[in-house]
């Protein structure tokens, strides 16, 4: 009963149009009166609670980087140092696209800045150079979300928050599954475009390259500074936060001097309203989740899934399932805080490493992005692409089916994520 109160008053908030946000704090205040235990200073307190995490502030860091990036140069320089390095090969552009993601993604952990970054730098020479508009575009969604895998990542953090897992670990171990990722990209993109008739650019020159390449080089560096540091434990999450961010702004603002100091008031800005969203609605899923414990609904999750405890792959199969389901209607942040408190429960109990389903759980939530009709991702690329979602939801297909037998094939085999992990965590 107490499930079906909480899912009912979720839904019902979220039907109203009501923000996640505030749905779910109206699931919590259902949830306690059905216990018979309602008081307004035990929700304002866990609200408090539920944002007074040191991990968490990792968040507005790595956002402000994020902005940083885009707007100070060093995304478009990775993108030329990919140009560079891989565009003169036929469909060249499409494996621009995925190596720029994928270092992209070691530099601001958000899929939607990424997917932004790219659309507006390379869907336009995709659409010149001959290539289907719709599948462009598709491809740079799918690229996109390889942000939230890759670390750092704002996901991963606030994974590591609500199932009280270690941040560090959570990174090290997302990034071979994020190179998998990739991989599956390419090899989706060179099987489409192979009956294309699209015109390849130039070799870049041999002086080009190592001017693109010494160009780049400050962009470049910061992800081997972050995973350096967080694999020898140099610094936290959190304090990989601070050095990207910092980082970032003294080679915009003094190496490439593309960030103007009439710009910096506005990105702190951008960054503080993107922050307090997402601060808001982690403190309202955790006041949820706090009465989802007391409710003992975990126990009864665990019950429920008692047939399947004992078989750790199809347990882990029925839960994919389910977060694809809930995906194609909830965006990534809501799905993570709502189900990590009851499924890390049923995790542990089957024995069932909680890093390597973390890795599992966020690249699922990490497809849900680009799976309609919600899927963020797909809103930012079609916005930016200047086409319709539909068309960007016909492109991402075959890609996100790419990524969807990377996602089962790591449930089958689970030492593609483990061995590596356990590499870089040392």
């Amino acid at each position: 009963m107490p499930a079906a109160v909480f899912l009912f008053s979720l839904l019902g908030a979220m039907t109203l149009g009501m923000p996640i946000a505030f749905a779910l704090l109206v699931s919590a205040i259902a949830l306690m009166l059905h216990l018979d235990m309602f008081d307004a200073q035990i929700i304002a307190q866990n609200v408090i609670n539920g944002a007074d995490s040191f991990a968490l502030m990792a968040v507005p860091f790595f956002l402000l980087a994020g902005e940083i990036m885009n707007v100070g140069g060093l995304s478009r320089r990775i993108v030329n140092v990919a140009m560079a390095l891989v565009g003169h090969v036929r469909g060249g552009l499409g494996y621009v696209t995925v190596v720029a993601a994928c270092v992209l993604a070691a530099l601001s952990g958000s899929a939607i800045a990424d997917a932004a970054a790219l659309a507006t730098l390379l869907v336009p020479m995709m659409v010149q150079a001959g290539h289907d508009r719709s599948r462009a575009a598709g491809l740079v969604a799918s690229a996109g979300i390889i942000g939230p895998i890759i670390p750092p990542s704002i996901g991963f953090v606030i994974f590591g928050v609500a199932a009280n897992l270690s941040i560090s670990k959570l990174f090290l171990a997302g990034i071979m599954p994020g190179i998998y990722l990739g991989v599956a990209l390419m090899i989706t993109w060179w099987f489409l475009v192979r009956k294309e008739h699209v015109v390849a650019p130039p070799r870049c020159p041999p002086g080009e390259l190592r001017r693109a390449l010494l160009d780049g080089s400050w962009a470049l560096m910061l992800p081997f500074i972050v995973i350096f540091g967080l694999k020898f434990g140099i610094f936290t999450p959190t304090e990989a936060g601070v050095v990207a961010a910092v980082y970032s702004f003294f080679v915009a603002v003094f190496v490439y001097r593309e960030l103007k100091p009439s710009q910096i008031y506005q990105l702190f800005v951008t960054s503080a309203k993107i922050t307090s969203v997402v601060m808001f609605l982690v403190a309202a899923a955790l006041v949820a989740g706090w009465l989802i414990t007391i409710a003992d609904m975990p126990a009864k999750v665990i019950a429920m899934l008692e047939p399947l405890i004992a078989h750790p792959t199809l347990l882990l199969i029925a839960m994919m399932v389910l977060v694809i389901l809930v995906g194609t209607a909830m965006d990534m942040t809501p799905t993570i805080l709502i189900l990590t408190p009851v499924l890390i429960p049923v995790v542990k109990a089957a024995g069932i490493d909680p890093i390597y389903f973390g890795v599992l759980f966020m690249i699922n939530n990490a497809i849900g992005l680009i799976t309609p009709p919600v899927g963020t991702v797909l809103n930012v690329v079609a916005g930016v692409a200047k086409i319709s979602i539909g068309q960007v939801a016909r492109g991402v297909m075959p890609f996100m089916l790419a990524q969807l037998i990377v996602l089962f094939l790591l449930v089958l085999f689970p030492s593609l994520v483990t061995v590596p992990a356990k590499w870089f965590t040392g």
